[in-house]
């Protein structure tokens, strides 16, 4: 059963939350880092995309970027900006957008549940990107970043939680920039803290990566590490465990996640088309914006036109929780045979767009010439996500994209 256990939470002061808070490391770039910690001196970007703080063009990769997280990492402490819990704590999270909101449990989840694959994954990893946070987390000897888990939901936890939101005013409460509320209470009640740790052990069999692969490796991987180079292990040091959000998964909501194409591999529009209805069925919806309704539909953005693309029967199996999975169809049906495109981690001819986005991103990106051809899909079900991690599958590159996505700088986790 999955070990989750309360920390000492280093994290702001109430009155500074939001202005420390941001988006996770790996959803921007350098350069819209730098845009988003303008005039923000205690956003957290300063240690996660510490290059920002560097000249211009430095190697995000190098000694001094990891250098300057550490310096600032241990420059907010010494501000008081990130302060330590006395004693260990759990933390619950809430999120909430467009009306719906989504209850996170805040505690350490446990490397060897990792190592062992009571934590499964539905991605693989690279082991460059993996260094990367490794590197990160040894030098700050923290993980700054949560990671992103689900559970299958249990109702006693969900009544302590409930009980918590009900009678506890919370530590922080914001709305970010983007629209997007933010709630986090802190669990002290000693009793309270020993009923979810048990009921965790009692009741949750494994734990599932939803968000963050790289980061739940990179801090396995840190933890191992420790393991091995001291030869006093007891294994209930800090760096047996590292900093997690779990949700129930009848709570979480996973978008689509939408493809863009360069070119038509030498083909006109109508050579296409006609290509396609080989494993499609398909209707032509003009101007007006179209998005797929129900697995195994998909629309297509081409010449300014909307096509709904229904996969016949045959394109898919029913039985293989690979097969089925509209992503497959895509790109076993179309990407690969009709556009000859055989590395979707690889390939300078595709692009991926979060549903976050909307229909209008995938029409903008070919209407300005940038593509030529765009796909919306109908998103993955948690149902399925379980079980491709239940059953040992890797589901293809981005398939998944949850929204809201994590704000960081909530809690951190020292690994000492």
């Amino acid at each position: 059963m999955a070990v989750v256990k309360p920390f000492r939470g280093l994290r702001p002061p109430a009155g500074l939350a939001s202005e420390i808070a941001c988006l996770p490391y790996d959803v921007m770039n350098s350069e819209e880092a730098a845009v988003m910690a303008r005039g923000k001196e205690k956003s957290l970007l300063h240690i996660t995309k510490s290059e920002i703080d560097l000249p211009e063009g430095t190697d995000v990769h190098s000694e001094e970027v990891y250098r300057k997280a550490f310096e600032n990492f241990t420059q907010w402490q010494k501000n008081g900006w990130l302060v330590q819990d006395e004693k260990p704590c759990f933390y619950i999270y809430a999120q909430t957008m467009k009306g719906r909101t989504q209850y996170g449990v805040v505690g350490a989840a446990a490397v060897s549940d990792y190592l062992n694959g009571k934590i499964k994954k539905h991605e693989l990893t690279r082991p460059d990107k993996e260094e990367d946070r490794m590197v990160h987390v040894r030098t700050n000897n923290a993980n700054i970043e949560p990671v992103f888990f689900a559970y299958p939901a249990v109702k006693e936890i969900d009544r302590i939680v409930s009980r918590v939101v009900k009678k506890q005013k919370p530590e922080y409460d914001f709305v970010a920039e983007d629209g997007i509320g933010h709630q986090f209470w802190v669990i002290r009640d000693e009793a309270l803290i020993t009923q979810l740790e048990l009921l965790f052990t009692a009741k949750v069999p494994f734990m599932y990566v939803a968000d963050g692969h790289h980061r739940t490796a990179a801090a396995a991987l840190v933890g191992k590490e420790r393991r091995e180079k001291n030869p006093l292990h007891r294994g209930d040091e800090e760096y047996n465990y590292f900093l997690a959000v779990i949700f129930p998964d009848n709570q979480l909501k996973i978008l689509d996640y939408n493809r863009v194409i360069r070119d038509l591999n030498g083909q006109t529009a109508e050579q296409l088309i006609a290509r396609l209805a080989e494993n499609f069925t398909i209707k032509d919806k003009g101007s007006k914006t179209y998005g797929p309704g129900k697995l195994h539909n998909f629309a297509m953005y081409l010449d300014g036109r909307w096509y709904s693309l229904t996969a016949r029967q045959g394109t898919y199996n029913d039985d293989d929780p690979i097969g089925i999975l509209d992503v497959t169809i895509l790109t076993e049906k179309v990407l690969g045979p009709l556009l000859d495109i055989q590395d979707l981690r690889r390939s300078k001819r595709i692009d991926f767009i979060g549903g976050i986005r909307g229909l209008g991103e995938l029409k903008k990106r070919v209407d300005s010439g940038e593509m030529k051809l765009a796909f919306a899909l109908y998103p993955v079900s948690m149902k399925q996500l379980i079980t491709i991690a239940d059953t040992g599958n890797i589901m293809p590159p981005k398939t998944t994209w949850f929204e809201p996505k994590l704000r960081s700088g909530l809690v951190i986790h020292k690994l000492d």
